[in-house]
């Protein structure tokens, strides 16, 4: 076969090797040993694989976009090869009536089976007349395919949170996948756009093991939103350092010093865009210079402007302190003085933290008001 395999009866169009390397990066990035790698595999050839549907709402595309720029997998081998796409309106051929007919067609094939993922806030106010698809309206349709999905996937901070959409005054109630649907398992998937990897992780973990993974508050996969940015930033050893970047193109900018006072969302933001990144080349908005804009948080991207700085979430002094020797019960010269660097060690470090901090910090994070740039 020439290193060339068969998946449902359907001739490869990638090596084997290449497939097992992506399992692998999806096996990773879910978290899991690569003695998992298996199962995947399993899952992708069984022939009773959930298939996908699709759906659009208000939105920009990006979320689409990013699948169709990937190349590891590309957008045919995600399709034919890991999952069954069976309904997609901005790639498949079929359109107006026949495209309707695919959509009832597969949900009545595969009632209770499916996945449903949806692309785009969903209109809510005034009775959702703002976005309408083939004389149905975006809150309808979604009520009417995820009654017969076994789980919802909301791709991107649009389904998830609202998006930019929903940023006040929010004139159509832009909302959430979650903000509609009660009744059935909802997985977020937030960022503009999020990583065509967690996109993929997730789909592949559900099909994998039949269930969703497990989430944070937000209904988010732990595996892919379980870390705080800020924590493993490679700027921050800039940040405990006090070294910041205070304008675009400054000298700090030029360093890569650490973009906190440019408005760097890191402190707050949850995701895995440190160690998955972009665009199969290892790049990511911190990495070329821009702060992050908190795309994966409600109330972050989007709400608050870019040059506006948050509250570092706990900024605490070292977990251990040298331990203090005593002599009979006494304490020592020695065991004072250890004691008192360790005191002033941590004075020093939290002063420094402090001095880095605005005067003025944002209240929902917790603190005041913005400070001005």
């Amino acid at each position: 076969m020439n290193g060339r395999f068969i998946v449902d009866g359907v001739h490869e169009g990638m090596s084997r090797r290449d497939f097992l390397k992506l399992l692998t990066i999806a096996t990773a990035t879910m978290g899991l040993p690569v003695s998992f790698v298996k199962k995947l595999e399993a899952a992708i050839k069984a022939p009773d694989r959930p298939p996908v549907i699709w759906l659009h709402f208000q939105e920009c595309t990006g979320c689409t976009e990013s699948l169709l720029r990937a190349t590891n997998p590309d957008l045919a081998k995600l399709i034919f090869d890991l999952i069954s796409l069976d309904y997609h309106e901005t790639i498949m051929a079929a359109a107006g009536n026949q495209a309707e007919a695919v959509l009832t067609h597969m949900m009545e094939k595969n009632a209770g089976k499916f996945i449903c993922v949806v692309e785009g806030s969903i209109p809510l106010k005034d009775g959702g007349i703002y976005c309408q698809i083939g004389g149905k309206r975006a809150v309808d349709i979604l009520r009417e395919v995820s009654e017969k999905a076994a789980a919802i996937v909301a791709i991107g901070n649009c389904a998830s949170f609202g998006g930019v959409q929903s940023v006040d005054p929010n004139p159509t109630g832009a909302s959430g996948v979650l903000d509609v649907v009660k009744d059935k398992p909802v997985i977020n998937v937030p960022g503009c756009p999020p990583n065509p990897y967690n996109i993929l992780a997730t789909l592949l973990y559900y099909l994998t093991f039949r269930k969703v993974p497990e989430l944070d508050k937000y209904n988010r996969p732990k595996f892919a939103y379980g870390r705080r940015i800020h924590d493993h930033c490679p700027r921050r050893a800039h940040f405990d350092a006090g070294r910041f970047a205070r304008e675009y193109g400054d000298e700090g900018h030029r360093s890569g010093w650490c973009l906190y006072q440019l408005g760097c969302k890191g402190p707050v933001t949850y995701a895995n865009c440190p160690t998955t990144q972009f665009n199969d080349i290892g790049v990511w908005p911190i990495g070329i210079g821009h702060p992050c804009v908190g795309c994966t948080e409600p109330g972050v991207g989007f709400h608050l402007p870019v040059r506006f700085r948050v509250k570092p979430q706990e900024v605490v002094p070292p977990e251990e302190y040298p331990p203090i020797k005593t002599r009979e019960g006494k304490v020592t010269v020695a065991g004072v003085a250890a004691a008192s660097a360790a005191l002033g060690a941590a004075l020093g470090a939290a002063g420094v933290a402090a001095s880095k901090l605005p005067d003025k910090e944002v209240e929902k994070h917790g603190g005041g008001k913005a400070e001005k740039s």
